[in-house]
């Protein structure tokens, strides 16, 4: 029998990393050693997978030696350095960052949707999206393989807990709220939450807590920023429509974990509702759940801990037939990094 082949989680101490050695845990066993990774502060500590604890080693090139596949779940600058490297010792990786995913010779997946694309690899590296892409895409997918997407008009309501945040996002947070949890009669004068939270917002630009902040990632083009060309760039390569429009607003919201995305998508042909909900309640990585008079539509405190992306409140556009609006809920630290990865790593495996 061919052994089983050898996982290398890079990143295994962070916030993803932690949901990944969950589903490793839990996913059909299709791998043999699986060696946990981070920086050298990290090394000795143990870690639980697959019910036995396993130690941290530090990444370093001894710790790449013999690894079939390697799931980097690090910051870019990080991923940038090592992930060559793995390839270089024989390893297919399979990136969670920013640092490969507009690379023309290394493919950007997800596999509900364009899962032919991770068997063709030149650098020996799979990209997975961002994660407001991901919870955006697989229902925006599934639609357009029926009726020709032509444009994309999104708002995305992001967790502390996403991109660059991380867990300094979700502590920055969670200290907020409590300077501003004792005083009833704030948010109701100009700057009063500023005053109360103070300078130290953390990873943010402002406070959070009882606050919408409609801005992250870095400053982009025309005004535009890091986070939402991502959304474009990478909607249009999974789907291979370089030309789509698309027109996102990316805006950071007091939720911990969950990212939620209202979107209008104009596609070529008139969308008959019904076809457009019997698409969504079939479509792979997807859950429908959808009757607004029912109170039954998706919240990000409602699907955080699952795995699809849950959509509801779809309708016609009032004044487009060619238009639908609707609203994803997706965690973005399961499908929205972890999830994704891990299913490109295992449909990677079969062709290892």
């Amino acid at each position: 029998m061919t052994p089983k082949p050898t996982l290398a989680v890079v990143g295994a101490t962070g916030a993803v990393g932690s949901v990944m050695l969950q589903m490793l845990t839990h996913h059909a066993d299709v791998w043999g050693d699986i060696r946990l990774l981070a920086s050298p502060r990290s090394a000795g500590r143990k870690a639980a997978v697959r019910g036995e604890e396993c130690e941290i080693l530090a990444l370093d090139e001894e710790a790449l030696e013999g690894v079939d596949l390697a799931l980097f779940l690090v910051p870019e600058t990080v991923a940038a350095r090592w992930a060559p490297v793995a390839v270089t010792k024989g390893a297919v990786v399979v990136d969670t960052s920013a640092a490969f995913r507009a690379d023309p010779d290394v493919p950007l997946v997800v596999p509900e949707t364009n899962a032919h694309a991770a068997r063709v690899r030149p650098r020996g590296i799979v990209a997975s999206p961002g994660s407001t892409t991901l919870a955006l895409v697989v229902a925006a997918g599934a639609l357009h393989a029926e009726f020709g997407l032509s444009e994309l008009v999104v708002t995305a309501q992001q967790a502390a807990s996403g991109a660059g945040a991380g867990q300094a996002g979700v502590d920055a947070l969670r200290a907020q709220l409590g300077l501003v949890a004792g005083d009833g009669d704030l948010g109701t004068h100009p700057g009063d939450v500023r005053r109360a939270v103070g300078e130290n917002t953390g990873p943010f630009p402002g406070p959070l807590a009882l606050n919408v902040l409609p801005w992250s990632g870095t400053a982009g083009a025309d005004g535009a920023s890091s986070e939402e060309e991502q959304v474009r760039d990478e909607t249009r390569r999974i789907l291979a429509l370089p030309a789509l429009r698309v027109a996102a607003t990316c805006v950071r919201v007091p939720v911990v974990t969950g990212h939620s995305v209202s979107v209008h998508a104009r596609f070529e042909r008139p969308v008959p509702l019904d076809r457009a909900h019997e698409i969504l309640a079939t479509a792979p990585g997807v859950v429908l759940y959808d009757d607004p008079a029912a109170g039954d539509f998706p919240t990000p405190a409602d699907v955080v801990g699952t795995d699809p992306a849950w959509v509801g409140r779809v309708r016609r556009s009032m004044d487009d037939e060619r238009a639908l609006d609707f609203f994803v809920c997706a965690d973005n630290l399961r499908k929205g990094a972890a999830l994704n990865a891990l299913q490109i790593a295992e449909s990677v495996v079969t062709y290892l």
